[in-house]
This record gives C-alpha cells, structure tokens and sequence, in this order.
C-alpha cells in the first residue's frame, strides 16, 4: 500500500512554510507553482532595467514574531537577517526636518516613553497609554473607535507603524489586528520589536534555504503547474486539474491550498474569503547609499513612507497606495527621488530607477474584510487552506502567513495521519534574538 500524499497548492511562504513543517515530519508532498518561481510576493528577482537583484516588495520581520523565526532557524535561513543591537527606529519628518530616534528598551515595562531621548520628540510620557483601548477592543471595531486618530503621537509613530502593519488607513483598520500585533511585539518591548532585514535579498532567507532544505528530502516545486480546477466529491478532493493534466487523489491523500484569495474563490465553492485589498508602492534606486544611514528609516509628512538602505540600492515602500496607482511612473519616481534625496543628502539627479505597484498586495484590514477571512478547515475531509488572508488572528504579514502553512499543514496531517509525539517538537518558542531586561 503506498503511502498517501499531501499535495501542496502554491509555493509563496504559506505554502512553503506547510511544505517544510510536513516534511520534517516525515510526510509525502507534491509541491505545484502556477509561476516560474518560489515565494510569492516574498522574493528577490535581478531586474533588467538596473542590473542587479531586487525584492519585489520590502519586507521586515520584528525579533517578536516567533513563527516566522522558528521557519528560518528550521531551513537555515535567520543568518541571512540583520538587525540592529536594539530596537531603534530613526525617524524624519520632512515638513519640519526634524531627525529623532525611537528606542524602545528591552523588558515590558515601557520606561522608555519616560526618557524624552527614547520618544518621539513634543510628546509626554502619558500620551504613549492613550492606545491602551486597543488591547480590548473588540472584532467590530476600528482603531478610530477605541483610540485618538490625530496629534503630534499619532502621526509620528502610530501611524506610520500601524500603517506598515495592516496596509490600510489605521482610522478605519481592524482595532483588534492592530492590538495582535502590538502584543506581540511592542507590548513586550524592545527585545520583541527589534527589525530584522534581509539584507541579500528576500529570497536569500525565505525562499532560497526551504527550496535547499525540501530538495535535500527528495522534494522539489513543480512550476508552471497551475491548478484549474478541484474535482470535489461531497466529503473530499477526489481530483486536482491542472488543465494538461490531472492527478487523482487516492483515499488517504490530501491538499493544502495556498493560494492568493481571489484564486481560492474561484476554486473553493461556497467559500468566504476577504474581497477587499490594498496595494503596496515600492521604488527600488540604483545608488549606493550615503555612509551612516541607518537600514529603515521611517518617514513622516512625505509620501516615501519608509527607506531601506542596501549595499548596492536605496528602496522606499509606500502602504495603502492606492491613490499613487495611475501615477505616471517616471514622474512617481522622480517624486520619490526628490524627498529621498533631501533626507539622504544625496544629489536630486535621478539614479537608475524601478517602481512596482502592487494593486493587491493585502487584504484591506477592516473590521468587515477580517470577519471574512476563513478557517484553515473546510467542509471537505481532505482540503485545507492557507495564506495571510485566511484567520490566522494577525495582518497579511510574513508572520501570518507561515503560521498559516504551520496549521495548515498540522491540520492536514492530523486529518491524514493522525499527529505523532515526535513531529510535535515545534521551535516557535525559542528565545527571540536580545538580551534579558
């Protein structure tokens, strides 16, 4: 009798994170990409227009976020992040020009908005507890409902680090996705909250060493294999159509979906999914950056919102950009420019240039899109999902989507094979990267 096999549908982290969680436990999987390439919307490519290797999107981690690290120490990715000695956040704002430093200390006692040198410059230590309602706030709310949306607070921390998070004006963002990813990383304090970049590339931490580390075990992505169709029976996936071919399942087999959630609602019948996205603006500046500039620097009254700073590059992201959409993209660029050459002091000469808009980057983080978002089971024995989109209690972040893979894949195996002692030796629970307080 052959042993059953999971399929996996999709190869960006979610799908990724499934595939490794399955096989370190010894299971059997298919892996099948629609694209020519691993990771989704978390990865690098060498882009032609400027000759050397970008991200597609700018993506962070914080020292808090224990799944996402676990998945990297697992496939031998966490050297490949950097991180400064603690959490520190430099900030401009260029209406004023004014430079400040956020420097939140280690343990959870926050007696770092005591220190006028640690907080956001104009702002009293009682300000910082007027975002404590988000912490009880309940599903149905927004962030407008529970706290203050406007001040010198507000708009030079809240915001632009609440926008980062959940890609969406934070006024009219879930309240309770803000307070999920608050607690578990600046509630804890600066040891949970210390930025971690991948600093060779996206691809080189998440995707490169899981790619290594599945082919190592017989595993590899069969790409350009994009599913069509589920042939659905009443209790399971008895067919997966790939439209030049198709795969039968056989009795104890199963399926991972990790695909975007519009392609899940075009194969899941009767499926509840988020219907609602934001975009991302990233620009990507060939030009090696000013000596001393820190790896992010956040950016307030401007329209680049965050600078990230590469040996080779400098690369701006933009949240909830919509409105930058049907910019034309030279004179995007040249805008962009302008405000980061006032902050890096480099000259306003145009380097080469990339700007990639992503229309969908995100589910739109309200209150009513995150009531959508679907369980990692469905009414089919066999069939599990997963993806940043589905109810994994966070953001469309990177950490969100691995914990999605983590239970996707527990879930299936569990249905399959039933859980073992031995594969429930999960490393979410090591130490984050800082010291004791």
């Amino acid at each position: 009798m052959s042993k059953p096999v999971i399929h996996i549908i999709g190869a960006g982290l979610a799908g990724l994170a499934a595939a490794v969680r399955l096989k370190d436990a010894g299971a059997d999987i298919a892996l099948h990409e629609a694209t020519s390439q691993a990771g989704g919307r978390c990865r690098s490519y060498h882009d032609a227009t400027l000759g050397i290797t970008i991200d597609n999107g700018n993506h962070v981690i914080l020292s808090g976020n224990h799944t996402a690290l676990a998945y990297l120490d697992l496939i031998g990715g966490r050297d490949r992040l950097t991180t400064p000695e603690g959490a520190i956040f430099p900030f401009v704002d260029l209406a004023t020009g004014e430079r400040w430093t956020l420097r939140p200390n280690d343990g959870r006692l926050p007696w770092w908005v005591f220190d006028t040198g640690r907080r956001v410059p104009g702002t009293r230590a009682r300000d910082y507890f007027g975002a404590a309602p988000l912490m009880w706030a309940g599903r149905d709310k927004t962030i407008a409902d529970v706290m203050r949306c406007s001040g010198r607070l507000y708009d030079r921390l809240w915001h632009p680090l609440l926008l980062a998070a959940l890609n969406t004006d934070p006024a009219e963002s879930s309240a309770s996705l803000a307070a999920a990813t608050m607690r578990e990383t600046l509630a804890k304090g600066g040891r949970a909250c210390r930025p971690l970049i991948a600093s060779d590339g996206l691809s080189s931490a998440f995707v490169e060493p899981a790619l290594r580390y599945l082919e190592a075990q017989g595993v590899r992505v069969q790409y350009g294999h994009r599913l069509r169709a589920l042939g659905l029976d009443e209790r399971r996936v008895a067919k997966l159509d790939f439209g030049e071919d198709s795969v039968p399942l056989a009795p104890g087999d199963g399926v991972v979906l990790a695909v975007p959630a519009l392609v899940a609602l075009t194969l899941v019948p009767g499926l509840q999914a988020p219907s609602q996205f934001r975009s991302i603006v990233n620009g990507h500046f060939r030009i090696a950056p000013p000596p001393g500039l820190a790896p992010m620097t956040g950016i307030v009254n401007g329209t680049v919102e965050w600078i990230f700073a590469f040996r080779d590059r400098l690369s701006i992201t933009i949240s909830g950009a919509d409105r930058l959409l049907d910019t034309p993209r030279e004179t995007l660029a040249r805008n962009l420019w302008k405000e980061v050459s006032v902050i890096t002091g480099l000259a306003e000469d145009l380097p080469p240039w990339q700007i990639i808009r992503e229309r969908r980057a995100t589910f739109a983080a309200l209150p009513g899109e995150d009531a959508k978002r679907p369980a990692t089971d469905t009414a089919w024995d066999n069939l599990v999902l997963a993806g940043d989109w589905t109810a994994t209690g966070l953001p469309a972040t990177i950490e969100g989507a691995i914990r999605s893979g983590n239970k996707a894949a527990d879930s299936v195996r569990k249905k399959q094979y039933g859980l073992s002692r031995d594969y429930d030796r999960t490393t979410e629970h090591r130490p984050v990267i800082g010291t004791a307080a």
